[in-house]
């Protein structure tokens, strides 16, 4: 059984033409509150951010998808809106490079959310997948 573990940002920073550059959280109360030009854009810069660690891996499957969000601060935190999110994210970036054929249920078995840490100076999500 292969396991591959992956690390994908907790926020992107989308640069402006004008102004400051912009920090957009990888959760589901900013998704649903973007505009969908700013989601679009988002969805992108990720694709292109994982593109060193998905370009021309193959992954077998079915899969098991494991989540750990690692927090910038001890505040407390909905997982669950960052890892929808993520998941989302990261699955469809997957199937866009070609590492399987589709994120559907007879591809993707189960996905787990460990418990959330905290790291301060490099806040993340590790995602794992294994095959089965």
């Amino acid at each position: 059984m292969e396991q591959i573990k992956f690390i994908t940002p907790y926020a992107l920073v989308l640069p402006r033409k004008t102004g400051k550059d912009k920090k957009i959280s990888i959760n589901l109360n900013t998704y649903r509150n973007l505009h969908f030009q700013v989601n679009n854009q988002c969805k992108k810069m990720y694709k292109e951010l994982m593109r060193e660690q998905l370009q021309n891996r193959i992954i077998d499957t079915p899969v098991e998808v494991t989540y750990q969000v690692f927090k910038p601060s001890k505040r407390s935190l909905d997982k669950m809106n960052v890892v929808s999110i993520a998941s989302k994210y990261f699955l469809d970036a997957v199937t866009e490079y070609g590492c399987w054929d589709d994120d559907n249920d007879d591809n993707v078995k189960t996905e787990t959310i460990l418990p959330t840490q905290h790291d301060k100076d490099n806040p993340r999500i590790e995602i794992t997948i294994k095959t089965i």
